[in-house]
């Protein structure tokens, strides 16, 4: 069947259109995405300006059109952590729903870890043993471990790259005090949560997933996207330390020239490196392998177990 997962995420909007069956990998078809960055979108109270909304019920129409035209059975929509965290998320959804009428289901963040988790697990198979996923989005981070499908701990927390970016680092470049902290309170909110995940002993294999950790390991060196998917793509927690302080001093142009960093995320990488430097080094990594496969994939396949067999 043809199954279209429908992301509105921190950063963006994003259609995927799959073609897929129990049993098989799904098999990507079309993709139409939106740059909306609600994080970057909040009022002073925390919720989504009007403008946003505005973009937000606009582009989730275009995207069912697309889904229309493109022969999609089953859009499978959900929201994560900027609709979720707003203070007038249950309003944008019900004028979503009314606009577009398109349901958004909203992921709680344990949700989110658990079902990139999967995508992980199901991507580098059961030979990977007990894996540690670390995923940063634009509005939080997810966390997760486990040596099955289903991992043993999983958290979320507001870490995203978007969301401390408009909240902390308002220059450009950005001053160094606001640099120094923000580096403080994302390594003291990750430290929390550390024994939670390391009680469980030490991970086989480290992934890191989402546009942050691929454009890090682009920068730092890892293949092109044009080299393929199955091309082996890794972070070492060294080149991120050595790359944090060149980001704090560049501006977002300057960051947009770097090689596999877009204009539009250029704002958010010094944010998602600091993020990233912190999960690794109070998590012990010193590198960790790029997934491909994210949430988008993880909500697919768990669509896919809960279909009957032929």
């Amino acid at each position: 069947m043809r199954l279209g997962v429908l992301d509105v995420g921190s950063n963006t909007v994003h259609l995927l259109v799959v073609d897929a069956h129990p049993g098989a990998r799904p098999l990507p078809a079309y993709s139409y995405k939106a740059e909306l960055r609600l994080a970057e979108l909040l009022d002073a109270d925390g919720a989504i300006s009007d403008a946003g909304v505005e973009r937000l019920v606009a582009t989730v129409r275009k995207a069912g059109e697309v889904a229309e035209d493109k022969g999609v059975e089953d859009v499978l929509p959900f929201a994560t952590s900027a609709v979720r965290d707003a203070v007038n998320g249950e309003q944008v959804l019900r004028r979503v729903a009314e606009e577009t009428g398109v349901a958004l289901r909203v992921l709680s963040g344990e949700d989110e870890a658990r079902l990139t988790f999967l995508a992980t697990r199901r991507w580098f198979g059961w030979s990977a043993g007990r894996l540690l996923l670390l995923d940063i989005g634009g509005g939080s981070l997810e966390i997760a471990y486990g040596l099955d499908e289903e991992p043993d701990a999983a958290t979320s927390l507001p870490l995203g790259a978007g969301r401390l970016t408009s909240g902390a680092l308002p220059g450009d470049p950005p001053g160094t005090d606001d640099v120094r902290a923000l580096r403080r309170r994302v390594r003291a909110d990750i430290a929390r949560v550390v024994s939670d995940f390391t009680r469980y002993g030490d991970p086989d294999h480290v992934v890191g997933t989402s546009k942050t950790f691929r454009q890090l390991a682009r920068i730092t060196g890892a293949a092109r996207p044009s080299d393929g998917l199955y091309v082996q793509r890794e972070l070492e927690r060294k080149k991120v330390e050595e790359w944090v302080p060149k980001l704090a001093g560049m501006t977002a142009q300057q960051r947009a020239a770097l090689p596999g960093v877009s204009e539009g995320r250029s704002r958010q990488l010094l944010a998602g490196a600091l993020v990233a430097e912190a999960a690794m080094d109070l998590f012990g990594v010193e590198s960790l392998e790029i997934c491909p496969w994210a949430l988008r994939e993880g909500v697919i396949l768990r669509r896919l177990d809960h279909l009957p067999t032929p």
